[in-house]
């Protein structure tokens, strides 16, 4: 649960930290998009989910996002109580991140997660068939959020700011 996380996820001073989510696509394609939000850079990747989220689905497609990511930045991840996310232990073993769940109807607990899922919704609305959108697009479509500057890192891109952390890692 949220409760055991580590106090140093909260102040978003140790990177690494991720919160996750999916956007739902429409009923008929059972489609829907990961998303991936790390706490300190805010930087943004997204799954490709196109036939469905299944369980087995989401941890496949998380256990390949996740370990394209040096180790430390591979520290946690903090996610819903969906169905979707009943293999996190597979996820844990094959990544090395332990995961937390939020506490049920608590979406604040996953704050720049749901801000990021906002901003998705521009690109992805509601109700619309999101397995036409592929990886390609995907990565398009976060590689610009990562691009956008933040007020909070003196208007520097979540992009920067996490190729800064990458090559000069702290642990």
């Amino acid at each position: 649960m949220i409760s055991d996380r580590p106090a140093e996820v909260e102040d978003r001073a140790v990177p690494g930290h991720w919160e996750g989510d999916l956007i739902i696509g429409s009923t008929a394609s059972k489609s829907a998009i990961g998303t991936l939000v790390e706490r300190t850079t805010g930087y943004v990747m997204l799954l490709h989910l196109p036939g469905d989220h299944t369980a087995r689905t989401v941890a496949d497609a998380m256990i390949t996002a996740m370990n394209t990511l040096p180790e430390q930045l591979r520290r946690s991840t903090t996610w819903d109580q969906g169905a979707e996310m009943s293999r996190h232990q597979e996820i844990t073993i094959a990544t090395g991140m332990p995961i937390y769940f939020c506490d049920p109807h608590s979406p604040w607990q996953r704050g720049s997660n749901e801000n990021t899922n906002g901003l998705l919704r521009e690109y992805f609305p509601k109700s619309t068939d999101l397995s036409f959108h592929g990886p390609g697009i995907l990565e398009n479509v976060a590689a610009e959020l990562n691009r956008r500057p933040r007020k909070r890192h003196g208007y520097r891109t979540p992009a920067e700011v996490l190729a800064e952390l990458v090559s000069n890692p702290v642990n």
